[in-house]
């Protein structure tokens, strides 16, 4: 599959050449492309808001659009900055200053929008946080993080800790009847009515903190990621290179706002290039994918592999109802795209979808498939121009392309993270390697430069003296006319004794039996290697994931140990 290649999609693309970009690029020349090229004095929302308010021709493109139950609200890149002043008068009134946190609740809406936008122009970290929280998970970031207020709706409030609403100086409301209930309860439309829509936004040091984003990574406790607003330097340039964004296109990033990927792409990004992003409140449905991309002409699409699994499930009828003619470019993120989903997307959309690669903690896509660039299915793709990736081993030291390692970015980038919230240590071990940034994650190089995904440090498998990648056993798997999806860990026996156990869940329709299993165990040896031998297969009825659809090694193994997943 190494050797597979999908030819350019689009030559034309904002990326023409690769190779020529790369090798002459430098992040101190794309400052060129803002209004104020001092790079130690900035205010993202200066460059992603104002700087298209205030232009005559500009100001009423549209920014946001919002759509919900079939009602849609489209607001102006002017409606934002009106919006976002008020708010922030607002907010500086109840005493709000550089450095606060204020915490988003919410579901998806517009006022999770105006609230960052408004904090980012007077300094105040905000902090988006998935409406699934439960309530010991949200105590547990409350009392890391002691946000000022918290941002939230009423059929919502009942979920936040009692003692960490006491703790607040506001409780804010989206909507009402408010609950009555709590002495600092505050409507925060009717409070910001009467404020001026003109704020004379300061300028910040770039290191200043933007957001706070709270992710539990592969193991350990939630850690709050620190992101500044020099971001905004690799948020333009990945949105150019890597999404193909252009002044006036449609992005859908169809994805919670709460995620990393909802907050840069679903945000940020887009403004900076003076183009729409698409929110869709509703819950996912194949039809309601189908008609979302047709009815607004959405021009570039930054989903999931598991909304395209979701989709080759529903079968190739539905499919062909609709117009996809103004898709011009596909991206996805979150988990390895395996090609069966490139090829089957490819048939039907006549389009490629494009993998990227990044973290949280990098802020910024740092792998890609480029448009103009050929497509090896099952890469990540290459570095973005500005970012020197590499495959290191345990002593820091680059290793030859087709040897598995550590996937390495040498530092530093515009948007890398700043800090661990409340935790140097925690922050210092991923620079361990001088002049590197160690992601956790495995990879190979082949020798044109594309990255593989082979899995991440700690769901590396040993099966006698070899060490295993989780990522080809998973994808034989899949490959497997029964299997839906497939997850593999390793057991151990005794000391020294290490077997392989795969778990897998089976397409609709499939019968799950031993007959099945011992089928599957075969196929695999078979298709990958006779040295692969599946000792045990579970059949689930669903695989464990994070909000953001990574799958959850952590919580299979704890489940092998009789032990509640993490």
């Amino acid at each position: 599959m190494l050797n597979a290649r999908i030819q350019a999609q689009n030559p034309e693309a904002n990326l023409k050449s690769y190779d020529q970009v790369y090798n002459t690029f430098t992040w101190s020349d794309s400052l060129k492309s803002f209004t104020s090229q001092d790079e130690k004095r900035v205010n993202i929302v200066k460059e992603a808001i104002d700087r298209w308010a205030d232009h005559p021709q500009k100001q009423d493109k549209p920014a946001l659009i919002f759509e919900k139950n079939g009602s849609i609200r489209t607001y102006s890149f002017l409606d934002l900055k009106a919006i976002s002043c008020r708010w922030a008068n607002a907010l500086i009134n109840h005493g709000f200053r550089y450095g606060d946190r204020l915490f988003i609740f919410l579901p998806p809406c517009p006022e999770i929008y105006f609230t960052l936008l408004a904090c980012a122009r007077i300094g105040v970290v905000f902090c988006p946080l998935f409406a699934s929280l439960g309530f010991d998970e949200l105590e547990e970031r409350i009392n890391d993080a002691k946000p000022r207020a918290i941002i939230t709706c009423p059929d919502m409030v009942e979920n936040i800790p009692g003692d960490a609403i006491q703790s607040l100086t506001y409780l804010y409301f989206t909507n009402g009847p408010l609950p009555g209930i709590f002495h600092h309860e505050v409507l925060i439309r009717e409070v910001a009515r009467p404020f001026s829509t003109e704020f004379d936004t300061p300028l910040f040091d770039s290191k200043t903190p933007l957001y706070l984003l709270y992710t539990s990574g592969s193991t350990g406790p939630p850690k709050g990621v620190v992101h500044g607003h020099c971001d905004m330097v690799g948020h333009l340039i990945t949105a150019r290179y890597c999404l193909d964004l252009d002044e006036g296109s449609v992005l859908w990033t169809d994805c919670d706002p709460a995620w990393v990927t909802g907050t840069v792409y679903g945000a940020f990004a887009p403004w900076l290039c003076c183009a729409a992003s698409l929110v869709l409140a509703d819950p996912f449905s194949v039809s309601t994918c189908y008609r979302t991309l047709e009815f607004h002409k959405v021009s570039v699409w930054y989903n999931t592999p598991g909304t395209i699994a979701k989709l080759k499930e529903s079968g190739e009828d539905l499919v062909h109802r609709y117009d996809f003619s103004s898709l011009k470019h596909v991206a996805t993120v979150g988990e390895a795209l395996i090609p069966e989903l490139i090829y089957w997307f490819r048939q039907h959309f006549k389009i490629t979808p494009h993998d990227t690669w990044w973290m949280t903690e990098t802020g910024m896509i740092c792998l890609s498939n480029f448009p103009s660039m050929d497509v090896k299915p099952g890469s990540m793709g290459k570095p973005v121009p500005g970012i020197e990736a590499a495959i290191i081993d345990e002593n820091g030291n680059p290793l030859p392309p087709m040897t598995m390692g550590e996937l390495a970015i040498k530092v530093p980038w515009p948007a890398m993270m700043t800090a661990i919230w409340q935790d140097e240590k925690r922050y210092r071990k991923y620079f361990r390697h001088k002049g590197w940034f160690l992601t956790g994650d495995v990879a190979i190089m082949n020798d044109e430069g594309y990255f593989y995904h082979q899995g991440r440090m700690d769901d590396m498998i040993k099966v006698d003296v070899k060490l295993v990648g989780p990522y080809e056993i998973e994808r034989a798997l899949r490959r497997h006319p029964s299997v839906s999806e497939a997850a593999v860990i390793s057991r151990t026996i005794r000391p020294k004794k290490v077997f392989l156990k795969a778990f897998v869940t089976l397409h609709e329709g499939v019968t799950p039996c031993m007959r099945l299993k011992r089928e599957i165990k075969s196929f695999v040896k078979a298709d990958l290697s006779p040295e692969i031998d599946l000792k045990e297969i579970t059949i689930l009825d669903r695989m464990p994931k994070t909000r953001s659809g990574k799958l959850m090694r952590r919580s299979l193994r704890a489940m092998e140990l009789g032990v509640s997943g993490i």
